[in-house]
């Protein structure tokens, strides 16, 4: 009898799980890897970088430029972008910099090409790499007639990019047609028409070397144009000549006023090197420069690799 019920209950719970059958657990959902933190280029000095730095300064004989306010010097090691190593003087000292300030043309051009408001022809595409390669000014004033004036000092200063900061001493700023015209919007703090810091210069090459600046396609047109320098003076004069090293590169010149920047990449490491003066021989001092801190970034990579195996 005791049989007979154990059979029935488990025929009746056979049944059960036929109309009701029991939920499948569902596997637990993968988990995703927290999105990559965006590369920030840090404006806290690395001790030891600052400090050959200034003895490289010091050594050229410059370091009452640099107390003047006359000379301004960035270098920032980028060959881990996360942990970016920088020295300065003066980097945030806003200065007039002649056609360097191009590069924030040429940004504005990229976004509004990527953003759709802006159709990237022949004619567009010959004057980008042209105002960048042979600081073409009637090229730079096109594109920024295309781009629109008031559209670009907007975008310097939004806040995803802020590379123009009334609060923070300036920035980059074109406020001036490339043209024997009056300037139509001088900046609020310094009122140049043509300005730059070397910091925000140097952010701009970092966003850019990060992917953080404009999409990929984007991106690919602004390396194009500071790619393969047309004017060989200042930092190319100096650094053109080494076998095997790339630049990007946008210089300028207007007289007394001499600027120059470069994202250089050699031997696997990368930097970031940007000058601004104010001075008849800052071309001369630009070029003078431009080899000692090669070697110092150099230098710094193999010390970096030596405690790495220690």
């Amino acid at each position: 009898m005791r049989k007979t019920l154990t059979v029935l209950a488990l025929a009746c719970l056979l049944a059960l799980l036929l109309v009701h059958p029991l939920p499948v657990p569902r596997p637990p959902e993968p988990v995703s890897a927290p999105p990559a933190p965006t590369p920030v280029l840090t404006k806290d000095p690395d001790a030891e970088l600052q400090r050959e730095l200034e003895r490289l300064v010091r050594d050229k004989q410059l370091w009452a430029a640099v107390e003047e306010g006359k000379l301004a010097l960035l270098l920032v090691i980028v060959t881990d972008p996360e942990r970016p190593r920088l020295a300065e003087l003066n980097a945030h000292k806003m200065m007039y910099a002649a056609s360097l300030p191009k590069i924030a043309i040429l940004f504005g051009a990229a976004v509004a090409v990527q953003e759709g408001r802006l159709p990237l022809d022949k004619a567009l595409r010959a004057d980008m790499v042209n105002m960048i390669r042979y600081s073409c000014n009637d090229c730079a004033t096109r594109v920024l007639e295309r781009v629109g004036r008031e559209y670009l000092i907007e975008l310097l200063q939004a806040p995803n990019y802020r590379f123009y900061d009334a609060e923070d001493g300036g920035g980059l700023w074109v406020g001036k047609d490339y043209a024997p015209t009056p300037a139509y919007q001088r900046d609020p703090v310094h009122d140049l028409s043509h300005g730059a810091t070397a910091y925000q210069v140097a952010r701009f090459y970092h966003m850019l070397d990060t992917g953080t600046l404009v999409g990929p396609e984007t991106a690919a047109l602004m390396h194009d144009a500071l790619s393969r320098p047309g004017i060989r003076h200042k930092f190319v004069q100096s650094l053109g000549s080494i076998p095997g090293l790339q630049m990007m590169r946008k210089s300028g010149t207007w007289r007394q006023f001499h600027a120059d920047s470069a994202l250089v990449r050699y031997r696997g490491q990368s930097y970031i090197i940007v000058g601004l003066t104010q001075d008849e021989n800052g071309g001369k001092w630009l070029a003078s420069l431009a080899r000692p801190m090669h070697e110092l970034a150099m230098a710094q990579a193999r010390n970096a690799r030596r405690l790495a195996k220690l």
